[in-house]
């Protein structure tokens, strides 16, 4: 398995398809796997050069248990690693919920490293997850899943429940991390973004209202959806998020991105 190696934390990653470099980045307790599940990965790698990262604490990447080792901003500094190890000086960027978060968090510490970046169903405002969870360290998974959904404000579909108990939930509640506004960082950024999340997404009325403090941002709603269906149903958010790649590029000198080296 490919790694890159951020301050001794493996960070596991695979590529898939041929073009111009997208990264896509998975959201709190799924894995690089769930893009290929829900048919993101069979619908992008025709156009674009896949780059599928496993968060530090899910899927093959290392999982340490302890908090210190998943202190904001080191999500965005892994992506950043990862882009490093494989030579890329430029890349696309999508990630969902956690991995919006964390592509705006690459986002403000190397904006000239991205050239556009979407996230679904994430905003960019200050987030206390790290308190929400302080109460449960993962070693009842139960436990863990409770607290969890009680964040999300609705239930996790079981074939998703089953996936986050079969994980490693020690290393997930070390992630639960608190993050601070990136708001005020990103109005300075003209960087293309869009934004999009279902209107029944606990999260939804916060990513509309990053979309409007972002000076180059669209905002997308996905009818009906709540947070996990708005990444599970691919055939929804997969049209406006190819419409605005396509954009991006159509803006790009020589019609491409920076190419891989």
């Amino acid at each position: 398995m490919p790694y890159a190696n951020n301050q001794g934390v493996r960070i596991h990653y695979r590529l898939e398809g041929e073009g111009p470099p997208l990264v896509l980045q998975h959201g709190y307790t799924q894995n690089l796997e769930h893009w290929y599940q829900c048919g993101y990965v069979d619908a992008l790698k025709a156009r674009y050069r896949l780059v599928l990262i496993d968060a530090r604490g899910h899927g093959a990447s290392d999982k340490p248990h302890e908090r210190a080792a998943y202190a904001w901003p080191v999500g965005a500094m892994d992506v950043l690693a990862v882009l490093d190890a494989l030579g890329i000086r430029q890349a696309l960027y999508w990630g969902y919920s956690m991995g919006g978060a964390i592509g705006f968090g690459a986002l403000t510490i190397a904006p000239e490293r991205f050239i556009a970046v979407v996230a679904g169903g994430a905003a960019a405002d200050a987030f206390n997850i790290g308190d929400r969870l302080q109460h449960v360290d993962g070693s009842d998974p139960e436990a863990f899943v409770a607290a969890f959904e009680s964040i999300m404000n609705a239930p996790i579909p079981p074939e998703i429940r089953a996936k986050i108990l079969a994980s490693d939930t020690r290393a997930l509640a070390a992630a639960a991390q608190n993050r601070p506004s990136l708001i005020d960082q990103l109005s300075r950024i003209a960087t293309p973004c869009f934004l999009y999340a279902g209107d029944q997404d606990f999260a939804f009325s916060r990513a509309q209202a990053t979309a409007s403090q972002i000076p180059n941002a669209k905002f997308e709603v996905l009818p009906g959806l709540t947070h996990p269906h708005a990444f599970v149903r691919s055939d929804l958010a997969l049209p406006h998020v190819l419409g605005f790649l396509k954009s991006v590029e159509r803006r790009q000198p020589n019609n491409g991105m920076e190419p891989t080296r």
